[in-house]
């Protein structure tokens, strides 16, 4: 959609609109020099432009009392750009992201992960997708932990040490400084993340993300079942027993409500094992406004949706029927995303708990 998009791409999270005085859905984008955002997905052309040139980063930003996981970007003419991440987790990636961005500026130089091969002379017959997937092997791989870091407990995680001595040990690098090459290669691609505040200050600091071969630096798989309990920076991560499941995926859907028969945009994230998807209110911080449990649950296309109103219908509808033959009715910006929905909330439904 953009020249020089940014590798992580957009996703969806919630903007504070300086003028208006108001929170809305928008669909961001994070190129190299600017962040752009959008009505909706399929819009070609953005709605305005945020320059980085010169812009400060807050996160987290205390300007709301009532919100959580919100981050500011003050321009060089210092205007205030308010925004509101789903998660801690996505927030951290924006955060980490824009801030390469602003450092790439100010050196005149231009932040992109496609760089990442070329950066750290990655030999071309190494993948890191296949490397990823073995480091995850539950007998073979690297050994997600429960680790305690002063007041607070990383579930999932493991040390940069860790993932170092590994790959040595398994013969994919001939020593610790090769090693260290490869993990900041899947750090900089994303198949790693930063869990505590040193990894995470690592990774923000400069215009190529560093990857600390440190036994006090904690990172988790991006696709893992990572949480964090206790004190965070910011705010208290509540743990409970259906927010353990791996993430699946996560987007906006249009949902009818049960009640009114209205329908609003809520914020999905879809997790296995035990089978659950949460929906959000996305101006509204990272509180569920419910779940639903999707195991033994059918979940089919449909084309029609009792007491709607034909004028509130877009296509692209599909309804979940829970176990307790609980019905909701759901509707996807366009028919590809629909069947990648299906898919996943199918699989989960058999596999999970």
């Amino acid at each position: 959609k953009v020249p020089h998009t940014i590798q992580n791409g957009p996703i969806l999270i919630t903007s504070f609109g300086t003028v208006l005085n108001s929170w809305k859905v928008v669909w961001v984008v994070l190129s190299e020099d600017g962040v752009e955002f959008y009505k909706k997905k399929t819009d070609s052309s953005p709605k305005g432009m945020i320059p980085l040139k010169g812009a400060t980063l807050t996160s987290p930003c205390q300007d709301f009392s009532k919100r959580t996981l919100v981050f500011k970007i003050t321009t060089e003419k210092k205007q205030d750009h308010f925004f509101q991440a789903s998660h801690v987790e996505e927030r951290e990636l924006w955060v980490k992201d824009v801030k390469r961005a602003i450092t790439c500026l100010q050196g005149g130089k231009k932040f992109a992960r496609r760089s990442t091969r070329r950066s750290i002379r990655l030999p071309d017959t190494i993948s890191l997708n296949e490397l990823y997937t073995l480091m995850k092997d539950q007998d073979d791989g690297v050994r997600e932990l429960k680790l305690e870091q002063g007041n607070r407990v990383f579930n999932h995680c493991f040390t940069g040490a860790t993932v170092v001595e590994w790959l040595v040990s398994k013969e994919k690098a001939r020593n610790r400084p090769e090693a260290l090459m490869l993990a900041t290669g899947l750090l900089n691609e994303g198949f790693l993340q930063p869990a505590d505040d040193l990894a995470k200050e690592g990774a923000e600091t400069g215009e190529q993300t560093a990857f600390l071969d440190d036994t006090n630096a904690l990172y988790y798989f991006v696709d893992s079942g990572f949480f964090c309990e206790g004190y965070s920076s910011d705010e208290d991560v509540l743990l409970k027993e259906e927010f353990r499941g791996n993430i699946l995926k996560q987007g906006c859907l249009l949902k009818q409500g049960h009640r009114r028969k209205n329908w609003k945009v809520r914020k999905f994230i879809l997790r296995d094992d035990p089978a659950y998807i949460h929906y959000y209110d996305p101006a509204k911080g990272d509180e569920p406004l419910g779940s639903i449990h999707l195991r033994g649950s059918v979940v089919t296309a449909v084309e029609y949706v009792p007491d709607a109103k034909k004028y509130d219908i877009d296509g692209n509808l599909f309804e979940i029927i829970t176990s307790d033959e609980i019905h909701y009715f759901l509707q996807a910006a366009t028919s590809e995303e629909r069947k990648e929905w299906i898919k996943a909330i199918q699989a989960v439904s058999k596999s999970g708990k």
